[in-house]
């Protein structure tokens, strides 16, 4: 596909996957006219402590395009939008963080704003990819397979929902609507996170330091479809152009434990530190073992995984030492 001159909306485009799309469509199609929406961190925090929002500048340091600051549940924010006319609208601000409880807030920021997107793209005829969750599945027996959710918390709920919203749009009007069901994903960009962040960086960090890296009791039992950026950014990129409107899973359809990743930074990176294990006090709101069956996601979208978990540490690692010396240990 040719996005240049083509007019692309990210939002969430300040956050991981949505600087990671800006970029890739300024080094790849400098000639599209991309802009990115963000509601950018103001030090507001949930009551679990943790940021309300991810949204960093540090993120989009040498991005070229427009940046318009505003947060989507804002009527009025969005508004500043239709000033534009978008062929491609990629929805990815969302309240991301799982253990957040705030039902009403969850709601209204992942499911009343994304009504509100769609409403903006039926009268912009834009095509709409969207980020929905591995988490709309919660325990549910791997591999997880679409049309069989079953999400233990408010956020998996929440996009769930959406889906539901997005299955509804794509029967009744003409656009082109894609859902994608992110599982673990880790790479460039995700730093910004904070405690959300995922496991490699913050694994990665732990050994750079020079620490035990600390797991939960069991982790070699635990598993999750971890997949990197770069095969989600392609996910994104075959959902423009879909055989069929759909929720779609991303992950690598293959299952890694947390001591693996352990094991593969100390590989990678020459150590050898023993690891200290602890309580999991997340028993009952925890996922135990995640596998994207991305059988559809292969036939509809053409999408095929690139990178392994080994790839995917060994692309990564640059980062998480430039991270650990400029930001961490600065």
């Amino acid at each position: 596909m040719d996005f240049n001159y083509k007019t692309i909306l990210i939002t969430g485009g300040a956050g991981f996957i949505g600087s990671n799309l800006a970029f890739w469509f300024q080094e790849n199609f400098p000639k599209a006219k991309v802009v990115v929406f963000d509601i950018f961190r103001t030090g507001e925090t949930f009551s679990n402590g943790n940021l309300k929002s991810f949204g960093h500048y540090k993120n989009l340091q040498g991005f070229k395009g427009e940046i318009i600051s505003g947060d989507i549940c804002n009527i009025d924010d969005l508004n500043r939008l239709r000033d534009f006319n978008f062929d491609y609208i990629f929805h990815e601000a969302a309240i991301s963080d799982t253990t957040v409880n705030d039902q009403n807030i969850m709601m209204r920021t992942n499911l009343n704003a994304f009504k509100d997107i769609l409403n903006m793209a039926k009268d912009m005829n834009s095509s709409v990819v969207y980020a929905s969750s591995g988490a709309t599945y919660g325990n549910a027996p791997a591999p997880q397979r679409v049309g069989e959710e079953n999400p233990a918390n408010i956020y998996g709920f929440s996009k769930l929902a959406m889906d539901n919203l997005a299955y509804d749009w794509m029967e009744n009007s003409n656009l082109s609507i894609v859902g994608l069901r992110y599982f673990n994903v880790y790479g460039s960009r995700e730093y910004f996170k904070n405690k959300t962040a995922s496991m490699i960086l913050q694994f990665g960090h732990q050994i750079l330091f020079g620490k035990s890296p600390i797991l939960f009791e069991g982790s070699d039992k635990i598993l999750r479809d971890f997949i990197y950026v770069d095969d989600v950014i392609q996910a994104n990129i075959k959902a423009c152009n879909p055989k069929k409107s759909g929720v779609y899973n991303v992950g690598t359809s293959k299952a890694r434990s947390f001591q693996d990743i352990v094991d593969i930074l100390q590989s990678q990176l020459g150590t050898n530190l023993p690891c200290e294990y602890i309580p999991n006090p997340f028993v009952g709101q925890y996922q135990f073992f995640t596998q994207a069956d991305i059988k559809s996601t292969r036939e509809f979208l053409g999408y095929e995984p690139k990178f392994s978990l080994e790839d995917g540490i060994r692309a990564y690692l640059p980062e998480i030492k430039r991270l650990f010396k400029e930001e961490v240990n600065a």
